[in-house]
């Protein structure tokens, strides 16, 4: 398979396998956030709301588009760790699965809401900053700008959650202030009782919107990690979007040349001169190489990650150049080179159909099994008090827009930090702070900032041993 001997190709198999394993885990670890308020508010019976979570998650994977995917792949400069040895390839692979699967199965074991995107974003931290210690590391071997922007949006977002959950109760509760109204959705809920149709519905669409986004943002994470795995395993396959027509490429590429040849190199530093003249270098090497294709099949295999290593090259070049203030460019040039830039990136920021149908299968079978644990801990533990109907319905709404804007952008948030946090919020907004169990906010707290070290410690350690190994 892919020109790989059988124990490689054995592995690459043992790749995916747990890449659908890992987001089998995320299904019943992180989904079981979006039927806790429907299964704790009798809203839906525990069977029925995890199968219908399962299959929201489905759909959402392939809605979401690859945004958030392409955040993972692009954390991790795959060009800078690959070299022609594919144990070095295989090293890396292993790391970042084991690492995010041994963690997340522990947090689930302790019943702790910690999340599947930190512990996948951690580990790809810790290979990246293992690999640059090596003797042979070259160039950046994590890609900085990507990890701020995903950092401040797992900072921001259970914040965000927390806030808005808060001023949306205060909302609910002065508009059904002394009406019929405030009784039924303020009301702790009676043991195996119904809520009114009207709260069901608004319950089982808030749900609904959950795991629909929950697929679209989670969901493509195992989207990315099983990119990562190709790309890094079988990179003369899938380095470039053999689908993409080839004869759009040309015209981007002179309009991005247009461009830069307009800054003015006098001003810039050493390190910037030499930045500009390769990407110089690099876009008239790509217009040669792409106008005279008719196909992307007709790039020989073994030249389709160097072309891929020299459009990541141009697009991190220019992006970097555009952020100096020596470079003077009107805001219209500047729009149209990140216009050009985001075409040409098209050809290596792609995910095959059957990669997405494998993960959402994964997403939506672990959605259905193992739910329990976090569900007691979403329904009972983060307050003092049994989850009403108003603090259900705010904190899955708050969360499902969070989670839907965060898609929007191609930012990778935690559905259960988010969720999570808005529940507290609910928890907070009804009787204040004394209202949250501190034992149970603690481990949370204690997970979410133990997360990333953790598993960045444990991620490059692995890559070390397995590199000394393969």
């Amino acid at each position: 398979m892919f020109d790989l001997n059988t124990g490689y190709t054995l592995l690459l198999l043992f790749c995916l396998l747990a890449a659908c394993l890992f987001e089998f885990v995320n299904g019943f670890h992180d989904t079981a956030n979006a039927v806790a308020t429907v299964i704790y508010t009798n809203t839906l019976k525990p069977w029925m709301a995890v199968a219908w979570s399962g299959t929201w998650n489905f759909i959402g994977v392939f809605a979401g588009g690859i945004g958030v995917a392409m955040g993972i792949v692009n954390l991790l400069p795959v060009e800078t760790l690959v070299d022609q040895n594919i144990a070095h390839s295989l090293s890396m692979v292993l790391a970042l699965l084991i690492t995010a699967i041994f963690w997340n199965l522990l947090t689930w074991y302790l019943g702790i809401p910690c999340s599947s995107s930190h512990t996948l974003i951690g580990s790809i931290l810790g290979v990246g900053l293992a690999y640059s210690i090596l003797p042979e590391a070259s160039g950046e071997a994590v890609n900085w700008s990507k990890a701020k922007e995903i950092g401040l949006s797992l900072l921001v977002s259970p914040l965000f959650g927390f806030s808005v959950t808060i001023i949306l109760m205060y909302f609910i509760r002065v508009m059904t202030r002394k009406t019929p109204m405030e009784d039924v959705v303020f009301k702790e809920p009676k043991k195996n009782q119904t809520p009114p149709i009207w709260v069901r519905a608004v319950l089982f669409l808030t749900c609904t919107l959950v795991s629909f986004f929950h697929g679209s943002n989670d969901g493509q994470k195992g989207v990315g990690l099983i990119m990562l795995i190709l790309i890094g395993i079988v990179p003369t396959y899938f380095a470039l979007d053999e689908s993409y027509d080839p004869a759009k490429l040309p015209a981007s590429l002179v309009k991005i040349e247009e461009v830069i040849v307009k800054i003015d190199s006098t001003a810039l530093s050493k390190t910037d001169q030499v930045r500009l003249t390769e990407t110089k270098r690099m876009t008239n090497h790509l217009q040669a190489t792409f106008g005279s294709l008719k196909s992307m099949h007709d790039i020989a295999r073994n030249n389709k990650f160097d072309t891929r290593k020299d459009i990541m090259l141009v697009d991190r070049n220019v992006s970097t150049l555009l952020k100096k203030e020596e470079v003077r460019l009107s805001e219209k040039e500047k729009n149209s080179l990140k216009a050009e830039l985001k075409k040409i990136r098209k050809v290596t920021d792609y995910s095959p159909r059957w990669v997405i149908v494998l993960i959402s299968i994964s997403l939506g079978l672990g959605t259905m099994i193992g739910w329990k644990r976090i569900v007691k801990t979403v329904g009972e533990k983060i307050g003092k008090e049994h989850l009403t109907y108003a603090q259900g319905a705010s904190a899955e709404l708050v969360a499902s827009m969070t989670i839907g804007l965060s898609t929007n952008f191609g930012w990778p948030v935690s559905t259960t930090h988010v969720l999570s946090s808005g529940i507290a919020g609910s928890m907070v907004a009804s009787k204040g702070v004394k209202n949250l169990q501190p034992d149970t906010v603690r481990n949370i707290l204690l997970a979410w900032f133990l997360t990333l070290p953790v598993v960045m410690i444990m991620g490059g350690t692995l890559f070390l041993l397995f590199r000394s190994i393969f």
